[in-house]
């Protein structure tokens, strides 16, 4: 089995562009805590496409933190200098928003102090599966 789950921060903004035949396809790196060496981080090259792609694009910035679930992938090409050259990243199936670099020093909202909130997880929809069909609107599946 081949999956790979990661949360980790945008190193930089991600990078949205269009193959020939008009697929959108965003490329991003997310640095992710080492456990190990908690001073350092590993930067993992990720790729998504389609509509995960648009989004990536559209509500993420250097900084924010977002989970990703998706498939190890490695790929070769040759360069200028006849060298082949081997790019190991992430095929991204599902990703996850997790939170903005604006929100990371906020207080999270304790469920008692919103409004209409509901503490109990038993109330949830049985609509919100894993599968990102359900009514959850962060997780999206491409």
């Amino acid at each position: 089995m081949n999956s790979t789950n990661l949360i980790g921060r945008f190193a930089k903004d991600p990078d949205l562009k269009y193959t020939p035949s008009g697929k959108a396809v965003t490329n991003f790196t997310l640095a992710v805590r080492n456990p190990f060496d908690p001073d350092n981080a590993d930067f993992i090259q990720c790729v998504a496409w389609e509509k995960a792609a648009e989004l990536i694009a559209e509500s993420c910035k250097k900084g924010h933190m977002l989970g990703v679930e998706g498939r190890l992938s490695v790929r070769w090409y040759e360069n200028d200098q006849q060298q082949r050259i081997y790019v190991t990243e992430v095929n991204v199936n599902m990703i996850t928003f997790i939170q903005g670099k604006e929100q990371q020093n906020e207080e999270p909202e304790k469920p008692e102090n919103r409004p209409n909130s509901r503490s109990n997880n038993n109330n949830r929809s049985n609509n919100s599966s894993r599968s990102g069909n359900g009514n959850s609107n962060n997780r999206q599946r491409p």
